[in-house]
């Protein structure tokens, strides 16, 4: 039978919350949560101490929902499915359990109502309703904000079948309910993640101008700062809360804000794989690459502890693959080739054939653009050869978009090697090789097609180069950068060594030191004439650009402002780093 004990009654069945009173700055009276030993010692992934009472007479019933809610601040939903569901075999009664299963079946920040596919859709919604409707009939015993959360839930889901539209109206409608709940309760830590939740989803990813650093139009944005910042003061080691401050932030002008977000929730959920990813969001934009590679070595490390249990053929292996792009990107950055082609390694064995054959979700449509990311390593590093020696797919439908970058990566090779006539060969192949990539095709926020547009007209550019027509070469280059800049905001960025790198490099082999300046200066944030998100702050290539055009131009006094930072970054770095592009001739150095 169920109970009927309120929250933090510690003379009711359920389990409580054991509250620690800790003084913070000014006094302020900060609330840590660590549960009443209530948790089952079964083997189970560590996910740290997150606590929400429900009601339930069954404590087994409590430390499953426990761990579904923290699996939805992680973002697998589909493990938390699966924890709802033990939460409601232990106990059928339990609202918030069904509850649950209806909130992770849903959209979500990464995966909004348009990503769904038709069979997914169908099936997702009508499940969902189902549960929801369980979770209605059962809530007569829950509390009054267990009520509060069900009914909410209601209107996200108001029939069994929605079409894309109607579901992003029915967010409308759900975010209203949820701000209703939050009003009657902003105490509650986990209400204000549910709610803030609730926000977001309404403009995912588009929270902020990036051009203007104002909020979006439309967005809840400031509405989702006021209560996240507030939340945080009281609880500032909630995973949901930190997470999502760490969205909500990387977007604005000043992503550093969510620096002491980020590193309270390094470690927190420690078999939480993306929890422990989540930080180097904030650290690429603040140019510490050598922490962000680490955070997304031990995202690896806690997401392996999944493989062995539960297997790679699930939609989570897109938050692995994230772990590994990340790293990629971030090493990149660094100037650490062994790491990145390492990680490229890990990455590509973790995506089986037989998981991008899935047709629903369509699996190869969210997964097949990580295979080619080898090419974007092998062209950063300047690994000429290694790209003209490398095969192609056998099956260059299923890997279209690997097809069309492999493509890109033997013309850039060939027109750096001298070997022109090759490489308008591979120009031509890649040109008809795009035309097969799907517009479905995306690696993340962006899509395959957008990404392969900077890819050509970095061809075409170097290419020109190549054959001596330089200011129709820096046309095209200048072409691919307008491209790179004019993505949709997304970490990693869709293009992975930022087009202004080759364009400064090879401004420099024609002896345009001021305008290779001017280029430098802008990727690294300096002189302030790109939006925020487009900046690569103290990235060991730019630095060494900037500081070479300082020189060069006898500025010595400026030169020897950014030596510090370009020797830290060099010490990092273990290729020499001569140049921003190895497209450069540096042989006259």
């Amino acid at each position: 039978m169920a109970c009927s004990a309120k929250k933090g009654d510690p003379s009711g069945t359920c389990p409580s919350l054991a509250p620690q009173h800790v003084s913070g700055p000014s006094g302020l009276d900060l609330v840590r949560l660590t549960p009443a030993s209530t948790s089952i010692d079964d083997g189970y992934y560590n996910l740290g101490p997150l606590h929400m009472p429900i009601t339930t007479a069954s404590s087994t019933a409590q430390t499953w929902f426990n761990r579904g809610l923290v699996w939805c601040y992680a973002f697998n939903h589909g493990e938390a499915v699966k924890c709802f569901e033990r939460a409601v075999a232990e106990d059928a009664s339990c609202t918030m359990g069904h509850w649950g299963i209806a909130y992770a079946l849903g959209p979500n920040y990464n995966k909004p109502w348009g990503s769904f596919d038709d069979t997914e859709l169908e099936n997702s919604v009508r499940e969902a309703r189902c549960a929801v409707l369980r979770a209605l009939d059962a809530a007569s015993v829950a509390t009054p904000l267990e009520q509060g959360l069900v009914h909410a839930l209601v209107s996200r889901y108001p029939r069994e079948r929605l079409d894309p539209e109607e579901g992003r109206s029915a967010n409308h409608a759900y975010a209203a309910a949820m701000e209703r709940v939050y009003e009657q309760h902003a105490d509650d830590p986990n209400v204000v993640a549910l709610y803030v939740d609730a926000l977001m989803n309404l403009t995912p990813w588009a929270l902020w101008d990036t051009r203007t650093g104002e909020p979006a139009d439309k967005a809840r944005t400031l509405d989702c700062k006021a209560a996240l910042e507030k939340g945080l003061a009281r609880f500032p080691e909630h995973p949901g809360m930190l997470h999502q401050y760490i969205h909500l932030m990387e977007m604005s002008s000043h992503p550093e804000h969510a620096l002491k977000a980020a590193d309270t929730l390094r470690g927190l959920v420690p078999d939480a794989g993306h929890l422990n990813h989540m930080p180097s969001h904030i650290d690429i934009l603040c140019g510490d690459y050598r922490r962000a590679v680490r955070s997304n070595i031990e995202a690896v490390v806690a997401d392996n502890k999944y493989i062995e249990r539960d297997g790679a053929i699930n939609f989570y292996t897109l938050y692995r693959c994230h772990n590994f792009h990340f790293a990629i990107y971030a090493a990149m950055f660094a100037g650490q080739y062994a790491i990145a082609l390492d990680m490229v390694k890990r990455l590509e064995a973790t995506l089986p054939e037989a998981l991008l054959r899935i047709k629903s979700p369509p699996m190869a449509d969210w997964l097949e653009g990580f295979m080619s990311i080898r090419i974007h390593v092998l062209v950063r590093f300047g690994r000429w050869q290694d790209i003209i020696d490398l095969g192609l797919p056998k099956d260059r439908d299923l890997y279209c978009t690997t097809t069309a970058m492999v493509y890109y990566g033997k013309g850039v090779a060939l027109a750096n090697t001298g070997r022109i006539s090759e490489a308008e060969e591979y120009q031509c192949r890649f040109r008809e090789a795009i035309e097969r990539v799907p517009s479905s095709r995306t690696i993340f926020n962006n899509t395959c097609r957008d990404i392969l547009a900077i890819a050509s007209s970095m061809l075409d550019g170097e290419l020109e180069y190549r054959r001596g027509n330089v200011d129709l070469g820096f046309e095209h280059l200048r072409r691919a950068i307008e491209r790179d800049d004019s993505l949709p905001y997304d970490e990693p960025w869709g293009w992975m060594q930022p087009t202004r790198h080759a364009y400064g490099a090879l401004l420099l082999e024609q002896g345009r030191v001021d305008e290779a300046l001017e280029v430098y200066m802008a990727d690294l944030g300096y002189d302030n004439t790109l939006p925020r998100c487009l900046q690569h702050r103290d990235n060991v290539w730019a630095l060494h650009g900037a500081h070479e055009c300082l020189t060069r131009l006898g500025r010595a006094n400026e030169a020897r402002i950014i030596r510090p930072q370009l020797e830290l970054a060099l010490a990092v770095a273990d290729v020499p780093v001569n140049a921003s592009c190895f497209c450069r001739n540096t042989s006259r150095l």
